[in-house]
């Protein structure tokens, strides 16, 4: 239980960290479309998120791919910005079908599973079974998002219903400040 509990907390502490701000950008774009109402879509996003980074990381850690640190890092501001893209272009509404939101999200998090892989890796021993700290780090990180998008909705609330901003607006704000910065991440992480 011990282990379950430090891994778990490792998760959770990677994805509110400032340093994870990438993954926390990519969250925001993700769920930039929507209000508390779609919460079922979203859930169903995010998870289909979480499937694809619980892919990556554990082929990682069981040695099964491998990847160069500097691309992924560069790759992963990559899908903050096609997804602040794809809002754009959307114009603050959801007209996609949802499964292809379903792919790409899963897609997104088999890069950004890269991500936390090389997080991970770090605190393992050679000797360490890895199902239950990989488990339990991802519930960890499953935490943490969970807490960000209800944070960000409750924002979104705020300035939709109670000041009354258009939620067109809200969705090309959102996208714009994610890919904003995610193109800065681009520019400073491009593997030279």
């Amino acid at each position: 239980m011990e282990d379950f509990y430090f891994y778990f907390s490792f998760g959770l502490s990677h994805i509110l960290n400032w340093d994870s701000s990438d993954h926390l950008l990519f969250i925001i774009a993700l769920i930039a479309l929507y209000t508390i109402s779609e919460w079922k879509k979203i859930f169903t996003l995010i998870t289909a998120f979480t499937v694809g980074h619980f892919l990556t990381l554990a082929l990682s850690l069981y040695q099964i791919i491998e990847f160069n640190v500097k691309w992924v890092e560069f790759f992963i501001p990559i899908t903050i910005l096609i997804t602040c893209c794809y809002n754009l272009l959307q114009r603050g509404k959801n007209t996609t079908p949802i499964f292809f939101k379903y792919i790409m999200a899963i897609c997104f998090g088999l890069i950004h599973g890269m991500g936390f892989a090389n997080v991970i890796r770090f605190t393992l021993s050679k000797s360490q079974a890895l199902a239950l700290p990989l488990i339990s780090f991802n519930l960890g990180i499953e935490a943490g998002q969970l807490m960000v998008i209800i944070f960000i909705l409750y924002i979104a609330q705020v300035f939709i219903f109670v000041l009354k901003m258009p939620q067109q607006w809200w969705s090309v704000a959102l996208s714009l400040l994610a890919g904003i910065t995610a193109l800065c991440m681009c520019i400073q992480r491009f593997p030279l």
